[in-house]
């Protein structure tokens, strides 16, 4: 007996090609037979997000990524700081999985601390929110930055797996991690790699939120929509084309 075809698009949250190309890449080598993902970037957005700025700047076209989708049965987010999941949940019944909150339930079922391994020392803020929103901050041993920019992480992979290597060390040396979850959707690809070098787990963002997504579709769950999640409030969004009118959301 074949298994239902489970649709899912991976969004990923700037507007990087190669790093679109390498979540795909990812994305393909943990899906079940059954699944069909489409991996898409923004029409509109910063090439790389890592302040604040770009995060908010990126989520209109996130949304919309969304908002025009007909064929999908779940979305993931692959962006670590999971921009707009909020505003997407509210969008949509379909599940909305953010790779970094996947990331942190897969670490936190592993071990019974984690740490987060990620890119640029100005981000840290922005990660340790990330954390505190899904109440875990308790099992996180600590949170590494590096020099790593967001498009080091595709341009010079054999770096990049240096440097994540020597943050995770410290890490587990220093601050008690026993698993890493990597920081950044561009360093998916290298788990494998880092966890032979750090003899702990290592947690693929990407490939943690597929799962979470393949298993949300596979129990038939959709996004509550009793309050929280509930449609937008319908009201006149001036300088916004009219797909992301409220009035026009399925209800």
């Amino acid at each position: 007996m074949s298994l239902p075809i489970c649709r899912i698009k991976i969004i990923n949250g700037n507007t990087c090609q190669p790093m679109t190309i390498n979540i795909n890449t990812s994305a393909q080598s943990v899906k079940f037979s059954n699944t069909e993902i489409v991996t898409v970037q923004p029409q509109t957005g910063p090439e790389s997000i890592e302040s604040f700025y770009d995060e908010y700047l990126a989520i209109p076209g996130i949304l919309e990524q969304i908002i025009l989708d007909t064929d999908s049965d779940a979305f993931v987010l692959a962006c670590w700081g999971d921009p707009g999941i909020e505003a997407a949940r509210e969008i949509t019944a379909k599940p909305v999985v953010g790779i970094a909150e996947a990331s942190l339930y897969v670490a936190n079922m592993l071990a019974a601390k984690w740490s987060v391994v990620t890119t640029l020392h100005r981000v840290r803020d922005m990660v340790e929110k990330t954390v505190e929103k899904t109440g875990l901050t308790a099992r996180c041993a600590s949170v590494r930055t590096t020099r790593l920019s967001v498009l080091d992480t595709e341009q010079d992979r054999t770096a990049t797996l240096d440097v994540l290597t020597e943050a995770g060390n410290l890490a587990i040396r220093e601050d008690g991690a026993e698993a890493i979850c990597l920081g950044c959707a561009g360093m998916s690809g290298l788990e494998q790699q880092l966890e032979q070098r750090l003899g702990v787990p290592v947690i693929d963002a990407v490939a943690a939120a597929v799962k979470m997504a393949e298993s949300l579709v596979s129990l038939d769950k959709t996004t509550s929509k009793r309050l929280t999640y509930r449609l937008p409030e319908r009201k006149e969004i001036k300088g916004y084309a009219s797909h992301y009118q409220a009035e026009n959301f399925c209800r």
